[in-house]
């Protein structure tokens, strides 16, 4: 698991410097939720996520285990509309993730999504998603979320062939996808299948079977996200030890053309460099509020917070964030006000993730003198940068990192 980045000390009352302070209100506002709870963990896992017996005993401040999360979760909230006052704009996405959120009930859930309405208005038209594992949801839960609120799934189905889902540690039923997708679509929710590619001994035949069995069920979005051995796993481990091949830079690539060729030719359009969705209104919006650099307060044991220019970033363990909250101290660990270069970086990285790409005048002139030869290389469309965008090739999201330092390289 890894630790928090260091940061300036965070007030106890969780109060903005007037710098952001003042620009409240300019960007939307997300709220995301973070549930920290599993059933077990899996090996390649390096989120902030806790078991049951990692947790011990449930007793402690509300918010530390699983049955009070809802709790500390509305005191959060509570601390929310402090510090971002009357001028904050109804949230206008909300997305819960963890962990598994579909492990609490479904009325804990509901209880947060209300406890967001009270405080601060939810847009008319507010993108509320949960994530979820096929194995933890009902048809009953699933209404009972759509009829307080939820809007959109996103279901952890990872792969369709069992034997990569066990390396991979991931324990629910294949099977169990469809259901799940049809007790979603029975309730009116929109829904996102997430996929992880280039898992240990994985085959371009496996990802294929996955990507197929994904599509069969014409799911509204996809994700389909490269797997990284994060240091300090079990997973990682397992590589050290030999025990499981790392699979090669060219079969990652393989994989990833194969994803985009499937899908674009099933009629999803990719929005963002691992992500594909049936129609621009089924895109993300949350994490396109992020990408964008928009504003958004991570409530829960570990979320990250942006507002204004403003990050900062809560305790880590579940017990640490309630008991601050029981305080009514603000659970943030640190902090850190964006620079004016960090911001231009930030805009350049992920601009360029993004279908509609990063307009040329955010680049400095050595920059965009550069721009042609990306083109040259395959890496840019042509086209676009006419335009006066910077778009990647198919090529080019492969290649997104060297992008990136060419249009960085020489700045500030």
């Amino acid at each position: 698991m890894p630790s928090l980045p260091d940061g300036d000390p965070a007030p106890h009352d969780g109060a903005l410097p007037p710098s952001s302070a003042d620009q409240v209100g300019r960007s939307p506002l997300g709220i995301y939720l973070h549930v920290p709870f599993c059933t077990t963990r899996c090996g390649y896992c390096d989120f902030n996520t806790y078991t049951a017996a990692e947790l011990g005993s449930a007793d402690g401040p509300p918010g530390a285990g699983r049955a009070t999360w809802a709790t500390g979760a509305l005191r959060e909230l509570d601390l929310a509309t402090e510090v971002l006052g009357p001028r904050a704009p109804a949230v206008s996405t909300v997305f819960v993730g963890g962990g598994t959120p579909t492990l609490l009930d479904p009325a804990d859930l509901v209880a947060a999504v209300e406890g967001i309405r009270a405080r601060f208005g939810l847009a008319e038209d507010a993108e509320v998603t949960t994530e979820a594992n096929p194995d933890s949801v009902t048809p009953e839960s699933l209404a009972t979320l759509a009829a307080g609120g939820f809007t959109r799934i996103s279901l952890g189905m990872q792969s369709a062939v069992p034997g990569v889902l066990a390396t991979l540690e991931r324990t629910h039923d294949p099977a169990n996808v469809a259901r799940a997708v049809a007790a979603a679509r029975q309730a009116g929710l929109a829904v996102s299948l997430d996929l992880i590619y280039g898992t240990p001994g994985e085959s371009l035949a496996d990802w294929r079977t996955s990507l197929e069995s994904a599509l069969a069920l014409e799911p509204d979005h996809v994700s389909a996200y490269g797997l990284t051995v994060e240091e300090g796993t079990k997973m990682h481990a397992q590589v050290r030890r030999g025990e499981l091949p790392l699979p090669t830079g060219d079969d990652e690539a393989d994989k990833y053309e194969l994803a985009d060729e499937l899908l674009t030719a099933a009629g999803y359009g990719w929005y963002e460099i691992s992500n594909w969705a049936r129609t621009p209104a089924d895109r993300c919006r949350h994490n396109l509020a992020y990408w964008r650099g928009d504003d958004w307060w991570g409530v829960g044991p570990g979320a990250h917070s942006h507002v204004a220019g403003t990050r900062w970033w809560n305790v880590k363990h579940p017990a640490a964030w309630a008991a601050r909250l029981a305080e009514q101290r603000s659970p943030a660990a640190a902090r850190e006000l964006l620079t004016g270069e960090q911001s231009h970086d930030e805009r350049v990285l992920l601009g360029v993730r993004l279908v509609d790409g990063l307009p040329v005048t955010e680049l400095s002139a050595e920059a965009r003198s550069r721009v042609a030869g990306l083109i040259s290389d395959d890496l840019v469309e042509g086209r676009a940068a006419i335009g006066g965008r910077v778009v990647l090739t198919r090529r080019g999201r492969l290649l997104a990192d060297t992008v990136v330092h060419q249009l960085l390289v020489g700045e500030g």
